[in-house]
């Protein structure tokens, strides 16, 4: 190989590396987030200035914002941290290129069958998906199973995450506060399509709720605009915990 080839190779090469790199990173943007570049590099054992050469030109090119986090009042010394979180157009590039086929497919179910037409065909969607988590649902409380859900949804592509919140409880536990975790899911494959079809989002929150045994609430989707889907489990109530098959139906076993 002459010496030209090989320092053309060696660019190919550096590009590929690149933007395998910065792949991972607005990966990482999108299952963190908001998060620093410091945070970032600790992960990918990389320096704090080349992270954030990454990070500069996702934001140029609109994968990634700076987090605008809500002012608590405290005065803090020193400059903050810029977090990142993903943008509309990240999600779209993490998500690949079939959504618009999906939303023609169901626009035309609800032209041809009406709003019941796409919730029936929401709702088997996630039954399916419930279906293939429960077996692997083994823990007997909803903390236990929501970061064994985490793990599932994560190779789904997902990009979830769970971390525990204080939870203030209302009716007759009014002033009380329970123990929660919230489920995040950085990233949603069908983002543009529940934008126009929320059904999804619903029958998604649904099937979350059966698989875990315990009431959840969703606080916030991508789909409505924010960086994350976030849904509330409490996890210090009392549970009802699913079997972990599903039924069989009335031709098996026979």
């Amino acid at each position: 190989m002459s010496a030209a080839t090989q320092v053309a190779a060696g660019h190919v090469a550096s590009h590929e590396t690149d933007g395998t790199t910065r792949r991972r990173v607005l990966e990482l943007v999108a299952s963190r987030g908001p998060v620093t570049a410091g945070a970032l590099a600790a992960v990918l054992e990389l320096t704090a200035p080349a992270v954030r050469r990454h990070l500069t030109l996702l934001e140029e090119d609109g994968k990634i914002a700076v987090h605008e986090a809500s002012r608590s009042g405290v005065p803090r010394r020193g400059r903050p941290a810029r977090r990142y979180v993903v943008t509309g157009g990240g999600q779209s590039e993490l998500a690949g290129g079939y959504q618009e086929i999906a939303r023609q497919v169901l626009r035309f179910l609800r032209e041809t069958g009406g709003s019941a037409a796409v919730t029936g065909f929401a709702k088997e969607r996630f039954d399916a998906v419930a279906r293939s988590y429960a077996p692997h649902l083994t823990a007997e409380t909803a903390e236990g199973r929501a970061a064994q859900l985490v793990q599932l949804l994560s190779a789904d592509g997902y990009a979830a995450s769970v971390r525990p919140v204080p939870a203030p409880l209302s009716g007759p536990t009014a002033g009380t506060v329970a123990r929660a975790v919230q489920l995040c899911q950085g990233h949603c494959p069908v983002q543009h399509v529940a934008e126009e079809f929320p059904e999804l989002c619903e029958q998604e929150a649904r099937a979350f709720s059966e698989l875990l045994g315990s009431h959840v609430q969703r606080l916030a989707t991508i789909a409505g605009g924010a960086h994350a889907c976030t849904t509330n489990i409490p996890v210090n109530l009392p549970v009802n915990i699913p079997l972990n098959h599903p039924a069989k139906t009335p031709t098996e076993g026979k």
